[in-house]
C-alpha cells in the first residue's frame, strides 16, 4: 500500500499540496448527526450538542497539529476523537455513523508509515462491528466501513504523493544548482586557461618590445602589431569561451605556441604522428598546449621545447633549469587541466624528465 513515511507538510506547499483549509471542510460529513440534533429525535440534546461540539473541535485540532508537524499532540488528540466517534456512534447511532469516515480521515492525515496502515484497517474493522451492534444491515456494514477506509487510504495516498513531488522538487532544485556551480567551475576554469596564456605571452612580448625600441624600431614595431593581434585573438576566444561555443583547432594552438615561444627566445620543435583527431580531442589538447606554453614561459626558464604528438597521448618537453613550483597559478592550471581531461576520460602527467627539463603528458582515451 503506497503510504507517506513522514507527516504532512505543514500549510501546503510551493506545489499546491492540500492544506488544513483544504480538510477543515470535511468536518460536513457530520451533516446526518446534525441533522438529527436540530430536528430533536434525540434525547437528551444536551448529550448530542455537546458530542457535536467536542467532536468537531477535536477533529479541527487534529488536523492544525498534524500540518503544524506535532506528531504527539496530533497523535493524542487523534485518540481522542477517536474514542469520542466510537463512543457516540455506540450511544447514538443512526446518522452518527457518518462520523467513522470523517475519523479516517483525520488517520490518513495524523498518522504515516506502518501506523496510518494499521490504522486504515482496525478503524473501518471497528465501524462495521458497530454497525452491526446496532442492527444495521449488511449493506449499511459494508458502506460504513468502506466509506471509512476509502476516506483514510486516499487522504493518506493523496499526502504521500504529494509529498514525493515535494523531493522530487527539492531534488530537481538541488541538481540545477549542482550544474550552476559545474558551469562556473567550468567557465573560470576555460578563462584562466585562455587568459593565463595569453597574458604570458602578451607580456613576453612587451618587454621584447622594450628591448627592442630603441636598437631595432622595425622589430619593436613587428612584436608590438603581434600583441595586438595576440589581445584581439584572446577576446575572440574570451567571447567564445563566454557563449560556450569554442572548439580550438590544435594546428592553430601549436602555431600559436611556436611563436610565442619564439618571441620568447624559446626553439620549438613540433612532431605529430597518427592519423587525424576528432574536433573533441584536439580541442581538449589544444588546453594542454596552452598550459604547456604557459608552464614553460613563466617558470622553466626553457631554451628548447619540443612538442610530440603521437596519435592521442601529447607530451611537451622542455630543458629549463626551472620546475614549475606549485604556486597557486600553476597549481590551478594543471588542476584545471587535468579536471578537464579527467572528465572526458583521459589524465595528465607533469614533472622533472629524467634527462633533465620538465614534461607534461596528456592522454585521451581512444575514440574521444
Amino acid at each position: 500500500m503506497l503510504l507517506r513515511s513522514q507527516p504532512p507538510d505543514p500549510g501546503g506547499t510551493p506545489y499546491d499540496a492540500p492544506g488544513v483549509k483544504a480538510f477543515l471542510p470535511f468536518v460536513l460529513l457530520a451533516t446526518g448527526a446534525i441533522w438529527e440534533t436540530v430536528d430533536g429525535s434525540l434525547r437528551p440534546a444536551w448529550l448530542s450538542w455537546t458530542g457535536l461540539a467536542v467532536m468537531s473541535a477535536l477533529y479541527v485540532l487534529t488536523v492544525i497539529t498534524a500540518f503544524r508537524r506535532r506528531t504527539v499532540p496530533a497523535r493524542v488528540t487523534l485518540a481522542a476523537l477517536a474514542a469520542v466517534v466510537f463512543a457516540l456512534a455506540i450511544v447514538l447511532g443512526g446518522g452518527w455513523y457518518y462520523l467513522f469516515p470523517l475519523l479516517g480521515i483525520a488517520c490518513g492525515i495524523t498518522l504515516y508509515g506502518r501506523a496510518v496502515r494499521v490504522a486504515t484497517a482496525a478503524v473501518p474493522l471497528g465501524a462495521a462491528l458497530v454497525v452491526w451492534a446496532g442492527g444495521g444491515s449488511l449493506e449499511s456494514i459494508l458502506a460504513f466501513s468502506w466509506g471509512t477506509f476509502s476516506a483514510g487510504v486516499v487522504v493518506a495516498v493523496i499526502l504521500h504523493l504529494h509529498a514525493i513531488i515535494g523531493e522530487l522538487n527539492e531534488t530537481r532544485q538541488r541538481l540545477a544548482e549542482a550544474a550552476v556551480a559545474q558551469e562556473r567551475l567550468r567557465f573560470s576554469r576555460d578563462l584562466h586557461d585562455l587568459l593565463g596564456h595569453t597574458l604570458s605571452v602578451i607580456v613576453v612580448k612587451a618587454e621584447a618590445v622594450r628591448r627592442l625600441t630603441r636598437r631595432d624600431p622595425a622589430q619593436a614595431e613587428r612584436q608590438a602589431a603581434d600583441i595586438e593581434a595576440v589581445g584581439r585573438q584572446a577576446l575572440t576566444e574570451v567571447r567564445e569561451a563566454v557563449t560556450g561555443y569554442r572548439a580550438g583547432s590544435l594546428a592553430d594552438e601549436l602555431t600559436r605556441a611556436r611563436d610565442a615561444l619564439a618571441a620568447a627566445g624559446v626553439r620549438v620543435s613540433v612532431h605529430r604522428t597518427g592519423p587525424p583527431l576528432a574536433a573533441q580531442a584536439e580541442a581538449l589538447l589544444g588546453w594542454v598546449v596552452r598550459e604547456g606554453v604557459t608552464n614553460i614561459i613563466r617558470h622553466s626558464g626553457a631554451t628548447e621545447a619540443e612538442f610530440d604528438l603521437t596519435g592521442l597521448t601529447l607530451t611537451i618537453r622542455d630543458n629549463g633549469t626551472n620546475a614549475p613550483q606549485p604556486t597557486a597559478d600553476t597549481g590551478s592550471g594543471l588542476r584545471g587541466l587535468a579536471e578537464r581531461l579527467g572528465q572526458a576520460g583521459g589524465g595528465i602527467e607533469a614533472g622533472p624528465h629524467p634527462q633533465g627539463g620538465f614534461h607534461l603528458t596528456a592522454t585521451l582515451p581512444p575514440g574521444e
